[in-house]
């Protein structure tokens, strides 16, 4: 085939695909247009995930209007005038391509003015050619409204993922520039309806609670800058807000890191911040954080990336050891690491078995214990802890459909607090799934210790309850037996604008499994019902769970995303590691666990027991 020069606009189109991937590309280039342009406000207007309408309002210095026409020409920008202007950007565009590429690819009208003229100048284009070029009043700023993206590239439009995928990426994308700059207004209206807003105050936190939502922010902790550990490591400024331990998540995508106010991609500074949480939180857990990074323009290349989403460090090492140090000191003012030997008991505490009373040491009893002594450290005092885990109590071994209707134990509706595990099974007796074993006592308020035929076993009581919850959840669901339980009153909570839109979403999965949502103005929910097995829980603490577990869609092994969202609120409605248990709660778990159809698994196929052989012991004390 011969060779051709190809025309500037079939060129103009394939380079846009560098540029312009989604229709979010197209809102994160002409936001820092308005960012570089100054603008305290920035109002974006979107229809049809961003296919149909896209516009930015903003109140920056606007285009002159003999150069608002040559903005559309590629590589024009008034960011840089030689190679050497690259050592020092502090501006987020500068390469000049942002506006050409995303007229080459859809129906554009740009409405600018600057401040003393007194008429503004609008350009009309159509696939990158020129149609209208006019003078008309306009407030001082600029006002860009891209229609119809892609429509003279259909291989690129087939490639767009579905409208609700769309409108979430441009959530996530608002929300990172309004991080990024907590002194500009931000509004984001999406099909109509106000989904995003910030004050512009200058508060980074204010943000935070709007992008992350009110839950997550209140297990926010706050990172401040440090000095250089050394004279001659450059200045590097890292402040910003990170979770506590107990909050994370499992992927590392909950990071998100900037850079002289540029959202970036760096696999080495994620590592660095999850390795500030080393023997603080489980090696396959993340942490929620906001890591804003300050340094020299000279000190970082951002010409690396078409994009614009990577940069290179020219001393990455001190980088990485500014985020890591910064982030950690944070977390262990929160959370000090624990000491050798943190077992011990606060001083002045007196010691017994968990779980048991002190007047009758080694000596199981039906009640709760009142207190337990869970706090490590000499300073630290034993607060009371009260119970509310009442487990029904039948026989071991003797599932219900054994059980003659007269016998069968039921809950008091005047007790909606208890838990009624004892739910309809086909009525053919089955072969026992467990050995038969008596409770000895409670380990580290974690594990249940029991006997059984010459062994000794270790049940997780969390992973054990998820289990129980499990089948009878799902028990009740085949039975068509009501599910959810109504709040004694609404209880409020506030999403991100990425979880709001997953709850409209997902509505019908969400209320076929309990859960009753009602929209309360923005991204404000109120929680009118919740799955029966969630009374004790914090609703809004379980809400935001399941949204996050949802944001990542389906993992391996689940079918439907309700099963994805049952196997969340089991998690979220099961006793916890560290939550003390009598002795009684202690047999009753027991019982019930036996009479499950797959005792041995938690519904994540984690075990729910181990157990060492009494041939075992015996090699360990030397009696073989």
């Amino acid at each position: 085939m011969p060779i051709r020069v190809l025309s500037e606009i079939v060129a103009a189109q394939i380079a846009a695909g560098e540029v312009v991937e989604r229709p979010a590309s197209v809102v994160k280039e002409l936001i820092e247009n308005a960012l570089d342009a100054g603008a305290r406000t920035i109002r974006v207007e979107v229809e049809g995930g961003g296919r149909r309408l896209i516009r930015i309002t903003d109140d920056g210095s606007g285009i002159a209007p003999d150069e608002a026409e040559v903005a559309f020409v590629r590589h024009a920008t008034s960011k840089l005038t030689t190679i050497d202007d690259l050592d020092n950007i502090h501006t987020l565009g500068f390469r000049g391509e942002a506006l050409a590429s995303i007229a080459a690819v859809s129906r554009v009208t740009m409405l600018t003015r600057v401040e003393g003229q007194q008429a503004g100048m609008r350009l009309r284009l159509e696939g990158g050619s020129l149609l209208e070029r006019a003078p008309v009043g306009a407030a001082v700023g600029t006002v860009i409204t891209v229609e119809d993206l892609f429509y003279n590239t259909p291989a690129r439009l087939k490639f767009l993922k579905a409208e609700s995928t769309e409108r979430r990426h441009i959530d996530t994308i608002i929300a990172r520039y309004a991080m990024a700059y907590p002194n500009v207004r931000f509004t984001l209206s999406q099909d109509g309806r106000m989904t995003f807003t910030t004050s512009g105050n200058g508060d980074l936190a204010d943000v935070l609670v709007e992008a992350l939502g009110l839950e997550i922010m209140r297990d926010m902790i706050e990172v401040v800058p440090l000095p250089p550990p050394r004279p001659d490591l450059p200045e590097i400024a890292v402040w910003g807000y990170t979770s506590t331990p107990h909050l994370n998540r499992n992927t590392r995508s909950h990071i998100t890191l900037f850079v002289n106010g540029r959202a970036i991609q760096d696999t080495s500074l994620t590592y660095a911040v999850a390795q500030a949480y080393h023997t603080l939180m489980p090696s396959d857990r993340y942490p929620i954080a906001v890591v804003m990074i300050q340094l020299e323009p000279s000190e970082v290349d951002v010409n690396v990336h078409p994009t614009k989403a990577e940069v290179r460090f020219r001393s990455p090492e001190a980088v990485f050891g500014a985020v890591q140090r910064s982030v950690r000191r944070a977390v262990i003012t929160r959370a000090p690491v624990p000491g050798l030997g943190s077992g011990r008991t606060p001083e002045g505490a007196e010691t017994a078995p968990i779980g048991m009373e002190l007047d009758q040491p080694g000596m199981p009893t039906s009640s709760p214990a009142p207190w337990r002594t869970a706090a490590y450290g000499p300073n630290q005092t034993v607060q009371p802890t009260q119970l509310d885990l009442d487990l029904p109590d039948h026989d071991a071994g003797r599932y219900t459909g054994q059980i003659p209707p007269q016998e069968r134990p039921s809950t008091p509706e005047s007790a909606p607090d208890q838990v009624d595990f004892s739910y309809e099974l086909p009525p053919e007796t089955r072969r026992r799934s467990l050995p038969p074993m008596r409770v000895i006592g409670q380990l580290a308020a974690m594990y249940i210790l029991a006997e059984g035929p010459a062994a000794l076993y270790l049940v997780d009581q969390h992973a054990a309850h998820e289990r129980i919850l499990y089948e009878q959840f799902m028990a009740a669901q085949a039975a068509k037996r009501p599910i959810a339980q109504h709040t004694l009153e609404g209880i409020t909570v506030q999403l991100s604008a990425a979880a709001a839109r997953l709850v409209d979403e997902y509505a019908e999965a969400l209320q076929s499994v309990g859960f009753e949502l009602e929209p309360f103005g923005g991204s404000l929910f109120r929680v009118q019902a919740v799955p029966a097995v969630l009374t004790e829980s914090d609703p809004g603490e379980a809400v935001v769970s399941i949204l996050s577990d949802l944001e990542r869609g389906l993992r391996p092994g689940e079918s439907t995303i309700e099963a994805q969202i049952v196997l969340r609120i089991c998690k979220a409605g099961a006793v916890k590691a560290g939550q003390t248990l009598s002795y009684q709660e202690m047999v009753n778990l027991m019982k019930q666990l036996e009479r499950c159809e797959f005792p041995r698994t938690c519904p994540h196929g984690r075990p729910t027991m181990i157990h060492i052989g009494a041939d075992q012991l015996a090699k360990e004390f030397g009696r073989t």
